[in-house]
């Protein structure tokens, strides 16, 4: 009886540890024939992409296991007080596991439907307007002069715009509240078209996609997240070890965007595979904005350099494909810049100083600084400040901490107009991409307005 006992005793359903026990007590009494066999159909812990897995059960979210066709789980709950085997441990850890919060998995739900992204119900010259224009990018525009559309709806500071470039009655906003608001600016039923939620912390950048049919946004939560606008939902998220401060598309390949983030990282992301195809590796502090060339091949990059070597870090030129920065000296200036942009045509970029100004540099090697010319007036004051040119290039148009619009022309660096837009410090603008004469601001308390 005793040697049956140990037999017997080898052959629970415990750990591997008593396996092992087992086999050393059957060698010691002479049973090396009476060993356990595993079955052929052990449990694999494999789980297809697209299995139908029953609604109901206490194994409804466990992953399905290979196994054989009339073994059965049991539905009704464990008796009270029974041993639960290490393996029946881990089956129901796996059924009762939390999805990760973090996880890339885009949302299913559509954000709420405000009111119609058509155009069918603007007025009659705005449409004229958009249809008539829609091909004179080089038109000279007047200078906007008065307030034509207030936008109201975040409740708190709006740190980007940006127009629609094929729906150009479509504007977007990010918002320190969380959110991005589509606005269609001349509808007169409903000008708050979406309100999109997907961001779980603040809203630092957005940008439509080059078709204009998607949002491309980034924010605290350290992700980047393209939104289809039309359907209201979440169609790819980009997640990151960093806050993400600013994203940029490739002017001449739709499938790539440029992100740049609190920890100096910058990334060339492809929408087709989800993942970087280049990073640009430098000891950087948090990326305040980029831009990118005219032809594609070169972006500027904008740091804080509190701590670091100004000469080195504060504005940076790289060669988007060899992923390398064609100069680290280009500004050496004391002052952080929030926005650098390109000359829609000519070689130069400007960038917007904490020092109360706007410098220009040239975009060709060895990318100088004028020293004669500056955009003065305006004031920084710490804010999140950016500038735009206008669609022909004459124009520069900057935010300022006064809350007014400072126009400059682009030749001379000559202010041409102040045009006091909020109380607040105006945070944003952006020229109309097919109307010259329009533009739209934003403002640290949470108002977007369009001028005329």
């Amino acid at each position: 009886m005793d040697l049956l006992r140990g037999a017997y005793l080898t052959a629970s359903d415990d750990d591997d540890d008593d396996d092992k026990n087992g086999a050393s007590n059957r060698q010691s009494l002479g049973l090396s024939s009476l060993k356990r066999h595993k079955p052929d159909n052990s449990f694999s812990f494999t789980q297809p992409e697209h299995c139908a897995y029953p609604s109901t059960g206490l194994y409804s979210s466990m992953p399905r296991l290979n196994q054989p066709s009339d073994f059965q789980f049991p539905r009704q709950a464990p008796a009270p007080g029974r041993y639960i085997s290490k393996r029946e441990r881990a089956l129901l850890g796996s059924a009762t596991r939390i999805p990760d919060a973090n996880s890339n998995t885009p949302a299913t739900t559509a954000s709420p439907v405000w009111g119609s992204i058509s155009d069918s119900n603007l007025p009659h010259h705005i449409t004229s307007s958009l249809r008539h224009q829609a091909g004179s990018h080089s038109q000279v525009g007047r200078i906007c002069e008065r307030l034509t559309v207030g936008l109201h709806g975040h409740t708190k500071a709006i740190n980007a715009i940006h127009w629609s470039p094929n729906h150009a009655h479509l504007l977007a906003s990010a918002s320190m509240d969380r959110t991005i608001c589509i606005w269609n600016v001349w509808n007169g039923d409903q000008k708050k078209a979406r309100v999109l939620s997907f961001h779980n912390a603040a809203v630092k950048d957005v940008k439509w996609s080059l078709q204009g049919c998607s949002v491309l946004s980034c924010g605290y939560d350290g992700s980047s997240r393209l939104t289809d606008i039309e359907k209201g939902i979440e169609t790819q998220v980009f997640q990151e070890d960093q806050v993400v401060g600013v994203v940029k598309f490739h002017p001449d390949n739709s499938n790539l965007f440029l992100s740049g983030g609190a920890k100096g990282r910058l990334r060339l992301w492809d929408l087709r595979s989800g993942k970087v195809v280049h990073e640009y590796i430098r000891s950087l502090g948090p990326i305040l904005d980029v831009d990118f060339a005219i032809n594609g091949k070169q972006f500027i990059s904008s740091s804080d350099v509190s701590g670091t070597n100004v000469s080195e870090n504060s504005i940076i030129v790289w060669d988007v494909s060899r992923q390398v920065p064609l100069s680290n000296q280009v500004y050496v200036e004391a002052y952080t810049c929030p926005c650098v942009r390109f000359h829609p045509f000519d070689p130069f970029f400007v960038a917007q100083s904490n020092g109360n100004y706007i410098a220009i540099f040239s975009s060709s090697p060895p990318f100088k600084l004028d020293k004669y010319r500056r955009y003065e007036g305006h004031g920084v004051s710490g804010f999140p400040i950016k500038c735009n040119f206008s669609l022909d290039g004459q124009k520069l148009a900057s935010g300022s901490s006064d809350g007014s619009i400072y126009f400059y022309y682009y030749g001379s660096s000559e202010l041409v107009r102040k045009l006091k837009a909020y109380e607040a410090a105006c945070v944003d603008v952006a020229f109309h991409p097919t109307m010259p004469n329009v533009i739209a601001s934003c403002s640290w308390n949470g108002d977007v307005s369009v001028f005329e």
